[in-house]
């Protein structure tokens, strides 16, 4: 009998095959579940309620480095994203460049998220900008109430301070209660607000020439899969694993068919010829060995920001049979 599991993520390009078909997970029968990649994550660390889901890289990081984590992760990396586009600021503070954020308020949905832990890391190894040299407040960017998903540690002379049950962090920024504003959405007030503007406008060609500069090519999320269902059958993780790999497979394939356009953008074949010449042939990789520089960057943000309880491998993020799959 097929192992019956369920599986919540977002309907990435990169997993599409999953949720219609084309690929299965060896050995399993698959309840797909689309859900937003926030949701998918609340629902992770309050009851873990997926077999196999979608999960946030920093919580992941910090609730395995305590011990605290009920899924066991594998090296698929359905969301990768440069972060330098991310940090809103108000263009009447006299905020020029990085340097002068310090001193500044500044908001984040969450401070254990992804985005949020890469942008600190960048802006202190790339600008001398370190976490303690600003004031940080936390809560819902458009709904308020919202809260860190997991428990909190960081660096005791960092200053964290939640926002108001009935406040945003948009509305605050709009209203100038906010100097900027780091997330992974857009602000509303960017769209709404002159003064709103992003630290980096021409963000594309400052994450090239980071790109070029570091080869990172930031991790956002990464595929858990619950504990208790690993140790009962070790086998899962490469399958789910090789699944993985095969949908981004089949995506990337599309992408590159040069006579149909599956994504509702023009000029799609030439936005891939240019990802292949900045990043590599396989520019959206998964693993562990083609991820190394951004998993060692992240895991040493984590701990150097205090999330982290110990500094983590990239090794030991991962079941050892999912580090490299078989090859013909």
């Amino acid at each position: 009998m097929p192992l019956r599991i369920s599986l919540a993520c977002e309907r990435y390009d990169r997993v599409q095959a999953l949720f219609d078909g084309r690929v299965r997970i060896e050995g399993c029968e698959v309840n797909c579940v689309a859900l937003s990649a926030e949701e998918a994550f609340h629902r992770a660390w309050n009851g873990a309620e997926f077999d196999v889901t979608e999960l946030s890289g920093s919580t992941y990081l910090m609730t395995t480095a305590r011990d605290e984590c009920p899924y066991a992760a594998i090296p698929a990396f359905v969301s990768k994203y440069f972060r330098h586009s991310a940090i809103y600021i108000r263009n009447d503070r006299g905020i020029r460049t990085p340097r002068d954020l310090i001193g500044k308020r500044i908001g984040m949905p969450e401070y254990q998220m992804t985005a949020c832990l890469w942008a600190r890391g960048i802006l202190e190894d790339e600008y001398g900008v370190r976490p303690r040299d600003i004031q940080w407040f936390t809560g819902g960017q458009e709904e308020p109430g919202r809260r860190e998903r997991a428990r909190l540690t960081v660096d005791k002379r960092v200053s964290i301070t939640p926002i108001g049950p009935t406040q945003t962090l948009a509305a605050m920024l709009d209203a100038g209660e906010l100097d900027a504003v780091i997330s992974a959405r857009v602000p509303s007030c960017y769209r709404t607000n002159p003064l709103v503007v992003r630290l980096f406008e021409n963000f594309r060609a400052v994450e090239t020439a980071y790109f070029q500069k570091t080869k990172i090519f930031p991790i956002m999320h990464l595929i858990g899969i619950r504990k208790s269902l690993v140790e009962a059958n070790p086998w899962l993780p490469v399958s789910v694993y090789k699944a993985f790999v095969a949908a981004k497979d089949i995506a990337i394939h599309e992408l590159k068919d040069a006579g149909v356009n599956f994504v509702t953008l023009p000029w799609v074949y030439q936005e891939v010829l240019a990802a292949e010449a900045l990043l590599a042939e396989d520019y959206w990789a998964y693993g562990v060995n083609a991820n190394r520089a951004a998993l060692e960057a992240m895991t040493r943000y984590s701990f150097d920001q205090g999330l982290s309880q110990r500094k983590l491998t990239p090794e030991e993020l991962f079941p050892a049979g999912t580090h490299e799959i078989a090859k013909l």
